[in-house]
């Protein structure tokens, strides 16, 4: 069996670890040691001190899902009171408050609606770009591979009449596992593993970047977590499409799983190694959003590198009863009684 010491010394070398070495780091290294690990290796990609969050809002543009995931506390069934499809007027407002408040971007997300064609979704993306210069952080994998099917064209076709239409980037959504073995018991309905990738494949071929997520604190197991991390880095090996990496936990309150909530121990210890293994993706964000400020401020010296959004508006976590807001001036306070320098960026990580 391969020795942790010897583990830790690779890792002190910059050399890459397998996805053994990653489980033996998951099971046997204490907490301090990965975060020290971690810590090193965040300088070791961003030699400034600073840390970085964008100004966005998260747009649901409905919220009516065939999907039907266990985990999810925000969806309602087709017909079911309460669902919704977005108003223009709404669209336009949420947009509008958005960039007077300084956001650059929104994140453009919704459930699997069965009546919305390819055909909605491009005079949505028209009507956002002909009324604002705003960059577009849209359109999870699931999504887009659901409407590639309804529309009876690849998916290669499906990102190429977004992007035509305005689509910018592809949020990493919809991951949860990347193990079909879990995705059948939390989201069955949903599409696989491999056509999450097949999705992320084609549009960093398009020229579009992406961001990447993990789910983790349902059914899986830490070996799951690890083929996830896996996963990920094999295809950014092969596309560098991947511009960050965002592990969160699963919030159970509301949702047909029911488990005890990782601890932020636990949080800390598969986002070390997330930073650890991920030697080429660049950034790795913290979740404040799930875990709360002073977690997320600890997972600063836990490789993050990234606060991620500023969030002005977040539904879907908050259907789980979980309902963190910080606006802008408190995460840069955050950031800088942790002793780094707040920097506010765009989708592509350039500083503003």
């Amino acid at each position: 069996m391969t020795q942790l010491s010897d583990i830790i010394e690779k890792i002190q070398e910059n050399q890459r670890i397998g996805k053994q070495e990653a489980l033996v780091l998951l099971n046997s290294a204490d907490l301090m040691t990965l975060g020290h690990l971690a810590h090193e290796k965040r300088f070791f990609y961003h030699r400034k001190n600073d840390v970085t969050y964008v100004k966005d809002r998260n747009i649901n543009y409905t919220n009516i899902c065939v999907s039907g995931c266990r985990f999810c506390a925000f969806y309602k069934h087709p017909g079911q009171e309460g669902g919704y499809v977005i108003s223009q007027k709404d669209l336009y407002d949420k947009i509008a408050e958005t960039i007077d408040l300084g956001g650059t971007q929104i994140l453009l997300q919704g459930g699997m609606h069965p009546d919305l064609g390819l055909d909605y979704y491009q005079s949505m993306l028209a009507f956002i770009k002909d009324n604002f210069a705003v960059h577009v952080h849209g359109f999870s994998p699931p999504e887009i591979d659901f409407i590639a099917h309804k529309s009876n064209l690849s998916v290669a076709q499906t990102i190429a009449y977004l992007q035509q239409a305005g689509l910018d980037s592809i949020p990493g959504g919809g991951a949860e596992i990347l193990c079909d073995e879990i995705r059948s018991k939390v989201s069955p309905n949903k599409c696989n593993t491999d056509a999450w990738l097949e999705v992320m494949r084609q549009a960093h071929l398009a020229g579009m970047r992406s961001s990447a997520t993990m789910m983790f604190g349902h059914v899986e197991t830490d070996a799951h977590v690890v083929e996830h991390l896996d996963r990920i880095r094999q295809l950014q090996d092969e596309t560098k499409g991947f511009t960050a990496f965002i592990p969160w936990t699963f919030q159970p309150a509301n949702t047909r799983i029911q488990v005890e909530k990782k601890t932020a121990a636990e949080y800390l210890k598969v986002l070390a190694v997330s930073r650890i293994f991920l030697d080429n993706v660049a950034n790795i964000q913290a979740s404040w959003v799930t875990q709360g400020d002073k977690i997320a401020q600890t997972a600063l010296f836990f490789g993050a590198n990234d606060m991620g959004s500023t969030m002005i508006e977040e539904n879907v976590v908050a259907s789980a009863g979980v309902d963190f807001m910080l606006p802008v001036e408190e995460l840069q306070r955050l950031i800088t009684t942790a002793g780094f320098t707040p920097r506010q960026r765009d989708c592509y990580y350039n500083l503003l």
